[in-house]
């Protein structure tokens, strides 16, 4: 692929809209909107699913769920149409995918640091499994396979999250390398960046992990 002013233009475009619509995060929306406070003060601190359903119940996790799901779906297909009909490359060109990487990258860069919320936003999963639904259903059957597996085993989820993130970067590239894709290694470079910022986003699970301190499944319930 020649690169061409509108190449450019779409890369930036598409990395700009997706920020900007990773930066709206739902979790800290709808539990303003429901409990008219903010989700980062209660229970984790963190700005995700996890947090406002221990603290709101499953209604307002609905939407989020839906919310930060969708958001990392549609950056990616904006990512990709802007490639299409801006950068001039055809849907069925290999190279139409790596409109899509950039907005997923950029999409979950902007879940973790949303401009609109202080730079302080979630971890990244439930966002990233969206961009990858769309990106590549079989990297996202890999990825949950994986991340089912450790959960079933250790029965800590932040280990199966961080262990998904891992393997991620590593299937991308092999599925594309098997599909002969030519952006196989820049897309599993931005597969592999996503995975960094979600695995940097887990640094305090990583450390409890060490010390043999996180929770498992069921083990509040069990003390409480």
């Amino acid at each position: 692929m020649q690169i061409t002013w509108n190449i450019v233009v779409s890369i930036l475009l598409a990395a700009v809209c997706a920020y900007l619509l990773g930066s709206i995060n739902f979790a800290i929306i709808v539990t303003k909107l429901f409990a008219h406070k903010d989700i980062r003060d209660f229970g984790s601190g963190n700005a995700g699913l996890t947090n406002v359903l221990r603290t709101l119940g499953k209604g307002p996790a609905a939407f989020v769920l839906v919310g930060d799901f969708m958001k990392g779906v549609l950056s990616v297909v904006i990512g990709k149409l802007l490639f299409q009909y801006l950068g001039g490359v055809g849907e069925g060109s290999e190279w139409f995918m790596l409109g899509g990487y950039i907005g997923a990258f950029f999409a979950v860069l902007g879940h973790i640091y949303p401009i609109f919320h202080g730079f302080k936003g979630g971890k990244g999963i439930l966002i990233t499994a969206g961009v990858m639904l769309v990106l590549d259903p079989w990297v996202l059957c890999v990825i949950l396979g994986t991340f089912i597996i450790v959960v079933l085993i250790s029965r800590i989820v932040s280990l199966g999250s961080i262990s998904a993130a891992v393997v991620y970067p590593f299937a991308t590239l092999g599925v594309e390398l098997l599909m002969h894709r030519p952006t196989a290694w820049i897309d599993a470079g931005l597969a592999l960046l996503i995975s960094v910022l979600v695995i940097f986003m887990h640094r305090g699970n990583i450390n409890r992990l060490i010390n043999h301190t996180e929770s498992k499944l069921g083990q509040k319930k069990k003390e409480q």
